[in-house]
């Protein structure tokens, strides 16, 4: 069939298998250029098929021959329907992981569920006897608890106040005021249910409690902290307490682990486009004049170069510095108080007429239609493609 991009709103409803695959070989291509013999060697990523998740387990496989297990939530084609991109990338990761003699199975289903937990257990006795990495990049909008059935919702709502701001409608590049009303209720607590600590933990519980945990075990978790423009939102809104209950879990899995000198990290990552970030209000603006300063600087990332440099330069290296918060900061570029000075004084001049040229929207769009495997340089988007693409190591 022939596949077109269909968006609605922040959503894309459509992938494309071949972009999705150039996708993910680029990505192999430029950790192959940097091989380290210091990474891990057997690694569980859950959330490994997009974003920060999916460039993990490339890092793991390609820069140090690592054997990975990916669990994640994705929707399989059906004739005459797309997979969703998550799908395509997890096949694409797996046909070539396999025709280079690596170890890559994976698992789709709800890593919240216990049934998920337990067949994951199962693969990872029979074929790995132990894992010595295990990251958390789950971005869902929901939770089932696996014990109580009770499901949970998340928000992303500022807490107290109405925050009102510019933000910016990437599809047409009107730069307008919003308004968004604060959160209420048990908003705050079903946030923190859905995108706090508390399944990581299961995770590491049930893992050690069965000792499939290698000695020196790493665990590490992705978070965002961002500047004050977006903290109202982000790290001050709901999302924000989330994010505080996953890194006061690190120190809990930490002290966990102490019997077989493991640590679990937390890892405050740089703004990217991500299926995620393309529905918080204020934030594909930010991103939006964010990348036009780092471009510019010469110190632009993408997904693949943070993890690269989390793995190579923070996690595996010799000496791990940490904040004042414990926390691994491969933020630090962003943050820097030269691009976030440049970044607040764009933003003062952000309209619909000024945006194309004081920005990089068009950076932004090629980001978010690259998810979905769109506009992608060296694919015939003209040309008849099986949309019924088999990922070769997905377990039943």
């Amino acid at each position: 069939m022939i596949i077109e991009p269909k968006t609605r709103g922040f959503i894309c409803l459509t992938a494309h298998p071949k972009g999705c695959e150039q996708n993910v070989l680029k990505q192999i291509e430029y950790i192959k250029s940097k091989p380290t013999t210091n990474g891990p060697k057997k690694v569980l990523v859950i959330g490994a098929s997009t974003g920060f998740g999916l460039a993990s387990r490339i890092t793991s496989a390609y820069g140090s021959n690592a054997s990975t297990i990916g669990v994640f939530f994705e929707k399989p084609p059906k004739e005459g329907r797309p997979a969703s991109p998550g799908w395509y990338n997890s096949a694409a990761f797996e046909n070539q992981a396999h025709k280079d003699g690596l170890y890559a199975k994976s698992i789709n289903g709800d890593a919240f569920s216990n049934e998920i937990k337990d067949q994951t257990l199962k693969l990872i006795k029979e074929d790995l006897g132990e894992i010595d990495m295990l990251v958390y990049s789950l971005a869902s909008p929901v939770r089932t608890h696996p014990n109580t059935g009770k499901r949970y919702k998340s928000v992303l709502k500022p807490i107290g106040d109405t925050f009102t701001n510019n933000t910016v409608d990437f599809h047409t590049g009107e730069v307008k005021e919003i308004s968004i009303e604060p959160c209420s209720g048990d908003d705050i607590d079903n946030t923190i249910a859905v995108m706090g600590g508390e399944d990581w933990q299961m995770w590491i519980d049930l893992l050690k409690s069965e000792n499939v945990l290698s000695k020196d075990f790493k665990t590490v978790a992705y978070s965002y902290i961002g500047p004050s423009l977006t903290e109202a939102v982000y790290r001050k809104g709901t999302i924000g307490r989330a994010k505080d209950d996953l890194e006061a879990t690190a120190f809990k899995i930490t002290e966990s682990l102490k019997d077989i000198n493991g640590k679990g990290y937390v890892s405050v990552n740089k703004a990217l486009v991500t299926q995620a970030s393309s529905a918080i209000p204020v934030i594909p603006l930010y991103i939006s004049l964010l990348y036009k300063v780092m471009k510019e600087k010469g110190i632009h990332e993408g997904c693949i170069e943070q993890i690269e440099r989390l793995f190579n330069e923070r996690l595996y290296a010799e000496d791990l510095q940490l904040d004042e918060q414990g926390r691994i900061r491969v933020d630090d570029w962003e943050m820097r108080d030269d691009v976030q000075a440049k970044v607040l004084e764009l933003w003062q001049e952000a309209t619909t007429e000024t945006l194309p040229t004081i920005g990089d929207l068009e950076g932004y769009k090629i980001d978010f239609f690259n998810l979905f495997g769109f506009d992608v340089e060296g694919v015939d988007y003209d040309k008849d493609v099986d949309e019924m693409v088999v990922i070769p190591g997905l377990q039943s």
